[in-house]
């Protein structure tokens, strides 16, 4: 509606879904006397900032397609779903475990975001990073009840970084990314529950016997780019891990 003032909104003090989308604002400060929030979409405004002040009930907002620029000012105690697809963040600074302690879903694909170091959000259960710029895994040991973690179309070569602490891993993609040696497919083998791995459209996914060598590497994968990991795979995968295996003793 090409909305720029919403002071409107605060008298509507018990308001709990509010959905401000697609309108022209640049400033929220009118719904912190709406303190009965449970739940904002403000996505396509023309924000440069999340910082709002505490609503002590809010669980989901949606920043997505903004101009917000960093993490700031987040801090809201029960916020179990953040949002802020295609922003301009450059750094995942900013957000602070003690004031977001709830927090189980970050959404931060389509950013300008160059590495991991200093997320500081350990309880995190889905963490969606795709399409940043991404070249450096850092901090992640921290993540332990991190269950999916999305890396498609960055900038990665290595895959250091991860770590056994993960130990509750299922989901990874990393699709689209510069991967050219199953040495570095080898680094996965620390996370304990990986069972779905995404690595299609990277150098090494083009090498002869792809599925192969990921899965001797892997044996505990039980899909590998969306394919459901066959019995007669599995078997030749296997062989070819003890051959390995033999060939180094």
């Amino acid at each position: 509606r090409g909305l720029t003032d919403i002071s409107l909104l605060e008298r509507f003090i018990h308001l709990r879904y509010v959905d401000l989308s697609k309108n022209k604002l640049q400033d929220l400060s009118p719904l912190s006397s709406l303190t009965q929030l449970l739940w904002l979409k403000v996505d396509g405004n023309l924000l440069t900032s999340a910082s709002m002040q505490e609503l002590p009930y809010l669980q989901v907002i949606s920043f997505d397609h903004n101009h917000i620029k960093d993490l700031e000012g987040i801090t809201h105690p029960l916020l179990a779903n953040l949002s802020l697809k295609e922003n301009k963040i450059q750094t995942v600074l900013g957000l602070s475990h003690d004031q977001l302690s709830s927090l189980q879903v970050l959404e931060l694909r389509g950013n300008n975001i160059k590495t991991t170091a200093g997320l500081g959000v350990s309880k995190l259960k889905k963490l969606y990073l795709a399409q940043n710029t991404i070249c450096s895994l850092e901090g992640l040991e921290e993540f332990e009840q991190l269950e999916t973690l999305h890396l498609r179309d960055n900038k990665l070569e290595a895959l250091d970084g991860f770590s056994d602490s993960m130990k509750c891993l299922q989901y990874l993609n990393l699709r689209s990314n510069g991967i050219r040696s199953f040495q570095e497919v080898e680094k996965l083998q620390v996370l304990p529950m990986l069972q779905a791995l995404v690595l299609m459209d990277n150098p090494c996914a083009e090498e002869p016997d792809y599925r192969l060598e990921v899965l001797s590497r892997l044996p505990q994968l039980q899909r590998l780019d969306k394919e459901l990991i066959e019995e007669d795979e599995r078997e030749e995968a296997e062989q070819i891990r003890q051959t390995r295996l033999g060939k180094k003793k």
